[in-house]
């Protein structure tokens, strides 16, 4: 399906070369201040430009459809709309008998019995992270002071920020693509949100990172490197009585609860999977592998666009146990 949550719901629709893209938030809160305006820093954070990414460039000019009146939420269900301006659809053209290694076109094609839109990934898209992060700038409001700070930590393998623009220009150069590590600090979290087992604060945060396209693991706090401690190596000690630890390496996060301490996670980007480098792929339509180049406008680095987008999930996980 394409909802999440209960208390607050999103609900996101369109695809990246269709006349638009949106989403709609049910359990919004009356009374929260709300114009276009307020998108404008978040949405362009995410914006193509920079290199290593998309030559795709789009207004992402955000319609309020519904929820407002007179510049403040009405408690209805609020639908944020943006249109598609800057489409080539004729790059998309073969992806039917030719699926692009590594993406969802072969999977979807079978889902869905070859009716996908398969113009730019469809509702497959990292189009559809626009919509996530509009909705990131709502649930930031109803998070009220918690803080967001989203960060790429590595990229291509390599946590020395100087040589990111050289390992991007490499792959550029060779028509090929780099993924990245992106990290987000949640702070000012109270204790208490979350639930034990099934709507556990990380699975929740888990539930949403899955949804942006590219991303191929989560780790909170100390992460996969605490199957290498021993217990009085990976245990936080309590300072306090408000339940502040001297170190935070359960990432924030005790029982599927915040602690009080910054929720603290990190994303694992994949390489973006359309490059123009040649690879030996299936012609499903022959039946024969053969030489394959994906045309079009591609990322070489989706993970340069992943910061705001974190945070927005992570601000939606958080709002729905607000």
């Amino acid at each position: 399906m394409n909802s999440y949550g209960n208390k607050f719901r999103i609900s996101v629709f369109g695809e990246s070369h269709g006349e638009m893209i949106g989403v709609v938030m049910d359990g919004v809160p009356a009374g929260l201040p709300l114009s276009p305006d307020d998108f404008r820093k978040d949405l362009s954070r995410r914006k193509s430009g920079s290199k290593g990414t998309t030559p795709r460039m789009e207004g992402d000019i955000p319609s309020i459809a519904s929820g407002v009146f007179d510049g403040y939420t009405t408690g209805a269900p609020l639908a944020v709309l943006f249109k598609n301006e800057n489409t080539i659809s004729r790059d998309y053209s073969q992806f039917r008998e030719i699926p692009r290694p590594g993406h969802a076109d072969f999977t979807a094609g079978v889902k869905f019995n070859s009716f996908n839109d398969i113009r730019g990934g469809g509702h497959f898209s990292g189009r559809l992270t626009l919509v996530l992060v509009a909705a990131g700038v709502v649930a930031k409001k109803i998070a009220g002071n918690i803080k967001f700070n989203a960060s790429i930590v590595q990229i291509g393998g390599s946590g020395d920020s100087s040589a990111w623009d050289a390992i991007i220009g490499s792959a550029m150069a060779e028509g090929d693509s780099v993924g990245g590590v992106v990290e987000c600090v949640c702070s000012d979290v109270p204790a208490g949100l979350g639930e034990p087992f099934f709507n556990s604060l990380e699975s929740e945060i888990a539930h949403l990172a899955f949804s942006i396209p590219g991303v191929r693991g989560i780790e909170f706090g100390d992460g996969f490197a605490a199957a290498a401690m021993k217990g009085s190596e990976h245990n936080d000690c309590f300072i306090d009585a408000a339940g502040h630890t001297a170190t935070n390496r359960a990432g924030g996060i005790n029982g599927g609860i915040s602690n009080g301490n910054p929720v603290v996670f990190r994303i694992a980007v994949k390489p973006t999977s359309s490059i123009s480098k040649v690879q030996n792929t299936l012609n499903f339509t022959t039946g024969e592998l053969e030489e394959f180049s994906v045309k079009g406008r591609h990322d070489a680095c989706i993970a340069l666009r992943c910061p705001v987008i974190v945070e927005a999930i992570a601000a939606i996980a958080l709002a729905q146990h607000l």
